[in-house]
């Protein structure tokens, strides 16, 4: 130990603090819009959900944001005004959430992709994902709700394998094709989805630390 007549030696010296807490590593970040399509019972919703936190950005759902304009439920509007009224409300609210100043990870319905003028408009302005899945996947997930109109009355399976075959040749169009498998954590498919956006190349501003996945895009 050091006196007052002599200068402290180095072992004296008070001990380094440490450094102060990190910033936390920059997420990537969306350049454009990103539209999840699929059916019904494939995951966009909660999927979509995911796949915002990962990029920091916005989630929305067309069906939430239509049921908020018309003040009225999917399944109201169905009954009420029947599916033509709802789908122009669609085209209408997709067009809108497409071109807000801040890029969103948007989850169309599931016929949102089947009209010309919104995927004219979601394959131009917004980068397009295919959430694939199998038909037992599905009609074990549509089971949870009761609120799907195009299902009300009808047989799940037979409907949905109806819709697979209409619908899935127009969903190919999509810019990324990831599937949903069953009994997966949500968090692995929209890592898959991540990877696939990276892939474009104009979708994602990489952070200098951005986390990678491991997984190879569907």
């Amino acid at each position: 130990m050091s006196t007052p007549d002599t200068p402290p030696s180095p072992d004296d010296a008070p001990a380094a603090l440490p450094d102060g807490p990190r910033a936390p590593a920059a997420r990537p970040r969306l350049l454009r819009p990103v539209a999840l399509v699929g059916l019904m019972g494939a995951g966009k919703t909660t999927v979509g959900r995911r796949l915002a936190a990962m990029l920091d950005a916005p989630f929305v759902d067309s069906d939430e944001e239509i049921e908020a304009a018309a003040r009225m439920s999917v399944a109201e509007i169905f009954a009420s005004m029947g599916e033509d009224a709802f789908r122009q409300g669609e085209r209408r609210v997709i067009a809108r959430l497409v071109r807000q100043s801040r890029p969103a990870v948007i989850a169309t319905g599931g016929g949102a992709f089947m009209n010309d003028d919104t995927r004219a408009l979601l394959l131009s302005r917004a980068a397009t994902v295919w959430i694939r899945a199998e038909l037992d996947t599905l009609v074990e997930r549509v089971g949870r709700k009761n609120t799907r109109p195009l299902l009300a009355g009808g047989d799940p399976r037979r409907v949905l394998a109806e819709l697979m075959a209409r619908r899935h040749p127009v969903y190919a169009e999509a810019a990324v094709v990831v599937d949903s498998r069953r009994g997966e954590k949500h968090e692995a498919v929209a890592a898959r989805i991540l990877d696939g956006l990276r892939a474009l190349g104009d979708v994602i501003e990489e952070g200098p630390d951005a986390p990678q996945s491991q997984e190879t895009p569907a």
